[in-house]
């Protein structure tokens, strides 16, 4: 299908607006904007434009007195995130191959992504019957194992203020059930959850925590039903994660406390 004139002029000024980010990192010298304009042959009102739109985001910082520009801190910041994401896949992922040799099921690495859960690595398995891959997926936290496990480990407040904001858009949550689930999660150290990433899927998740005990993300498994028995479950994939999510812990400096 091809694209009309304003799809393309819109993927033009994502195209600039990434050019200008370029020159901002590489440019020993804070540039104006006719330096932009001259660099990317644009116009003044268009290259002004642009910058105005990436410094309200706070990626793009002016200096009101010289009229120069400057990587702003929304743009460190997600560098930063880049690289901790980046960080938790290589550490995260001889832990999940290791499992996926012992159990023949799925893994994957999640982490929390605003108040949704986002799947950002896989080891898949051999398995002819397994669920589709979930890999740059996000889901609500509540759906599945790995949300709940990241969210045991958080205060209370954050149930009340999911509770008041679902409450104002009419959409009521019990969160008394979440709240006693949740606590039932932290002492256990697992979360199970059956059926909330799809029909005959179970998801079973760890947490993993850094050198100061914050979670970081969560090693999940993806089993359909029919090969979850319980015996299954509590005695083998439960004790496994629990060790795998013990073992990636260690490698971001986490001691659990004697």
């Amino acid at each position: 299908m091809l694209a009309d004139k304003k799809d393309t002029y819109s993927v033009l000024n994502v195209s600039m607006a990434l050019a200008m980010l370029d020159i901002l990192s590489e440019e020993p010298l804070a540039p104006t904007v006719g330096y932009f304009a001259e660099r990317l042959g644009l116009s003044r009102n268009k290259t002004f434009r642009l910058l105005y739109t990436l410094q309200t985001r706070g990626i793009v910082e002016k200096d009101e007195f010289s009229g120069t520009y400057r990587l702003g801190f929304a743009a460190v910041e997600l560098g930063q995130k880049i690289i901790r994401t980046a960080n938790v896949v290589k550490h995260a992922h001889p832990v999940m191959e290791k499992l996926v040799r012992k159990h023949g099921e799925a893994m994957y690495m999640t982490v929390l992504n605003g108040e949704e859960v986002l799947f950002i690595d896989m080891v898949d398995c051999e398995q002819q019957i397994k669920a589709t891959p979930l890999v740059g997926k996000r889901f609500p936290l509540f759906s599945n194992a790995a949300g709940k496990i990241m969210k045991a480990l958080e205060s209370r407040d954050v149930l009340d203020r999911l509770g008041k904001r679902r409450g104002k858009s009419g959409e009521g949550i019990d969160v008394a059930s979440i709240a006693f689930e949740l606590e039932a999660i932290r002492s256990r150290g697992v979360a199970v959850e059956f059926g909330g990433l799809g029909d005959g899927i179970v998801s079973v998740a760890v947490a993993v925590r850094d050198y100061g005990g914050k979670v970081v993300g969560a090693l999940t498994m993806l089993v359909p039903s029919f090969r979850m028995l319980a015996d299954r479950l509590e005695m083998e994939i439960i004790p496994s994660l629990m060790e795998g999510g013990e073992i990636l812990s260690a490698k971001f400096g986490y001691a659990p406390a004697c």
